[in-house]
């Protein structure tokens, strides 16, 4: 009877650990495609803070531009 009992014992651990073999696969899979997400939000953040730099760069040329042009308007009519 106890032969039969381990039999039986040995008989059910194949499934059960193919199942939480299964789930452990399935589970990195996800973790897997999560870290991929992660990295691809990484670079498109990054990629619009060199964008947003770039715009505030040439917005604070400008406005420097339009200050020199400014002043060199006001020296004109001081003369």
């Amino acid at each position: 009877m106890l032969t039969a009992v381990l039999i039986v014992a040995i008989v059910m651990t194949v499934p059960i650990t193919a199942i939480i073999t299964d789930h452990n696969r399935r589970i990195a899979k996800i973790k897997a495609e999560t870290v991929r997400d992660e990295i691809e939000l990484e670079k498109l953040k990054q990629q619009n803070f060199i964008v947003e730099t770039e715009k505030m760069k040439l917005e604070l040329e400008k406005m420097k531009l339009d200050y020199t042009s400014g002043q060199n308007e006001l020296l004109k009519i001081d003369k």
